[in-house]
């Protein structure tokens, strides 16, 4: 049996865990600069607010006390999705983190009554030790998991768990109202070519023949069809596969045209994206840069320019990331531009493990345990604690985020703090500020 177990409205009731107030109030996380509309409470939604509604046209609902707009908080959110993780390894056997707020539980030889036991167990448990509300998906597949959970959200009477199994009469009246395009693997020009064909429901593409499926359309969609019957064709591993690239982009807070400003962006992307390819064991071969202008602003100069750098051999290493950065900026930078965004894209992405340095070259990891280190100390003490070229906290591309909440459980200046009287917290502010000048000071000193 397999499981899904997803946080509902996972960005708000992050929010609501640290601020009750919050609590049965329309709130919305805006995306990054605070641009769009991201995640919505149930209230909300009920307003008629669409995904991606652009949050200048809401400012008058948010003046008037209406609604409650909130910037992005992706350290905290991050946070509470490794929390919720542990939690699981803590009562399953097997965990496999789907996205932020999704998490697949394997429960191989556990009877439906004991997993629908341990469901109900662990949305109990994740309720009260993080304060999240989650629904528990139960199915032979990934597929009618996914299924399963959409089905524990939308009907009040399973209470947030719900266990589907292949071939009952519930499973099947489920498949024969869901449209074929709310299948999980499904997309929008795959639902349209279906349509075509007469296969509109769940229920009807369970019961195509998957061979048919294969020759007409791809591997891919025969065996969603396979799962609809409850027959399962995705591994564990197969949903934790390599990304064959990997991306970090960010548009910026206010536009530059500054040559060192831009640099530091660039810097700032290519050491996230470095990390992440160290933690997905790879290495890379060529690093691929781009700026883009402001395109809504007509009355500006435009340009989109992009540099290319492979690399002498592939590596993991950020200093020769960011070596290919600096070269690749030299070679698109055009003065006279007001850039608007910046990212950085690893490419041509090779498994560290297998990959065979070539004797006629130097290898590229001289110090192989440096970055290793560095991450640890960044993973214990936090995001930046050390890392490569100093960066401005007011530089123009940082991120607007007017609307942010504290970083409760990642940033020892914005715990949450407790007591009522303003003049019990202002002293506990100045200890710990005390208390953090000292110890910075005996690291200062040298040591005999």
């Amino acid at each position: 049996m397999i499981g899904l177990v997803d946080a509902n409205n996972f960005y708000v009731s992050c929010e609501r865990v640290f601020n009750p107030a919050l609590e049965g109030k329309p709130v919305g996380v805006m995306s990054n600069n605070d641009g769009c509309v991201i995640a919505r409470s149930a209230e909300m939604k009920a307003m008629d607010i669409p995904m991606g509604a652009p949050s200048f046209q809401l400012e008058g609902l948010r003046r008037q006390g209406k609604i409650h707009l909130l910037s992005s908080n992706y350290e905290l959110y991050g946070d509470m999705s490794a929390r919720l993780a542990q939690l699981l390894r803590d009562a399953c056997p097997d965990v496999a983190p789907y996205s932020i707020d999704e998490m697949f539980i394997y429960l191989d030889g556990f009877s439906d009554a004991q997993c629908q036991t341990l469901g109900e167990v662990v949305r109990r448990r994740i309720r009260r030790y993080l304060g999240l509300p989650v629904c528990v998906g139960l199915a032979p597949t990934h597929t009618l998991a996914k299924l399963a959970n959409h089905v524990a959200k939308k009907q009040s009477h399973y209470q947030g768990v719900c266990l589907l199994t292949a071939n009952s009469p519930t499973t099947a009246a489920l498949l024969k109202q869901l449209p074929v395009s709310d299948v999980w693997g499904v997309g929008r020009r795959i639902a349209e070519r279906l349509a075509v064909s007469g296969i509109r429901t769940a229920w009807q593409l369970r019961e195509c023949d998957p061979k048919q499926l294969r020759k007409r359309f791809s591997v891919v969609l025969a065996r969603t069809a396979l799962e609809l019957r409850g027959t399962s064709c995705l591994e564990m591993n197969a949903l934790e596969q390599p990304r064959q690239r990997i991306m970090t982009s960010r548009s910026f807070g206010k536009a530059t045209g500054v040559k060192a400003e831009l640099h530091a962006a660039l810097r700032r992307h290519a050491q996230r994206s470095a990390e992440k390819l160290r933690q997905q064991k790879s290495l890379t071969r060529a690093v691929l840069l781009f700026l883009t202008t402001n395109r809504h602003r007509k009355d500006q100069p435009q340009l989109a320019p992009s540099a290319m750098i492979p690399l002498a051999s592939p590596s993991d290493d950020t200093r020769i990331i960011l070596e290919a950065v600096r070269e690749g900026l030299e070679q698109m930078y055009r003065p006279g531009f007001q850039f608007m965004k910046a990212g950085v894209m690893l490419l041509d992405l090779v498994d560290a493990q297998q990959y065979q340095l070539s004797l006629l070259r130097p290898s590229t990891k001289a110090h192989p345990h440096l970055m290793n280190t560095v991450d640890t100390i960044n993973q214990r003490m936090g995001q930046d604690t050390i890392r490569f070229g100093m960066t401005e906290a007011e530089a123009p591309w940082q991120l607007r985020c007017a609307h942010r909440s504290n970083r409760y459980t990642t940033c020892w200046d914005e715990l949450m703090e407790a007591g009522t009287h303003p003049g019990a917290i202002a002293a506990a502010r100045v200890k710990r500020e005390q208390q953090q000048l000292a110890r910075a000071q005996r690291l200062a000193q040298p040591r005999a």
